[in-house]
């Protein structure tokens, strides 16, 4: 396993939550942060341009992504143009489709060719990331959000599709691919492997960087003594005590006496 300083792909934070984001924010392996309306909502965001702004100010160096949130195609580039304006290191969410299903390819090559920073949001397929590399060649930077965690929730591989994600990118300079939605932290191993720019997860599952390369063995007796901690402090379990403070005996239908296991099995 590669230690987490030799990874190639770059580590962002995927949330909404202010103290949150400025935890990560000083942890050196976040080169960058993801929000979406989703997260905001669930964060308790009740004015957008304040959040934002706000963030922008204690995070002025590192990549940002706000999303537009209008569903109309004209209204999505005038949002577009305004959250580009909130800060040098912005990204312009757009998603792939609106909700009709309709694609938002004119947005993309209208706001890439105006210069704004954008990352496409919500892709599922090689396809979708062929369309809209196709909107964003030659422009400024750029990023495709390729969902990979809900790839994987319909019972899919993702690699392979992320995997044929970079070799149809590699000729794109200005476009970057994120491996978004992760599902556990290995997935962070499996963008290096197959060479993704970029993954984003969420703060809980960006907790656990710090059991990278724990010894398996101390973990399974740390597992053990988790069990055993929650059961003595379970109230439910306090009747299946057959002798208080006798541990090895704690659980009495497995700690009965040897002449009846001996009559119930003759």
């Amino acid at each position: 396993m590669k230690p987490l300083s030799d990874l190639r792909v770059k580590i962002f934070a995927d949330g909404a939550e202010r103290a949150g984001m400025l935890e990560m924010y000083l942890n050196p392996l976040i080169r960058g942060f993801t929000t979406n309306p989703t997260l905001m909502r669930k964060a308790g965001v009740s004015d957008y341009r304040e959040f934002a702004l706000d963030i922008l100010r204690a995070i002025p160096d590192r990549a940002i992504s706000f999303e537009v949130f209008s569903d109309d195609f004209e209204e999505m580039e005038r949002q577009g143009r305004e959250i580009a304006r909130w800060g040098d290191n912005v990204y312009v969410k757009i998603p792939v489709t609106n909700t009709q299903g309709e694609s938002s390819e004119g947005v993309i090559r209208t706001l890439a060719r105006a210069g704004v920073k954008l990352n496409v949001t919500a892709l599922l397929t090689l396809d979708q990331v062929r369309d809209v590399s196709a909107a964003l060649a030659g422009g400024p930077p750029a990023c495709v959000s390729v969902f990979a965690g809900r790839v994987a929730d319909t019972g899919r591989d993702p690699v392979p599709l992320m995997a044929a994600a970079v070799e149809f990118l590699r000729p794109y300079a200005n476009i970057e691919l994120i491996w978004a939605s992760p599902r556990e932290l290995l997935n962070i191993f499996q963008a290096d492997a197959v060479g993704c720019h970029i993954i984003t997860a969420t703060n809980d599952i960006l907790a656990k960087l710090r059991l990278v390369g724990k010894d398996l063995r101390e973990y399974s007796l740390d597992t053990v003594k988790m069990f055993r901690d929650d059961a003595n402090g379970w109230p439910g379990c306090t009747g299946m005590n057959r002798r208080p403070g006798y541990t090895p005996s704690r659980w009495a239908p497995f700690s009965a006496p040897t002449h009846t296991i001996r009559s119930l099995y003759g």
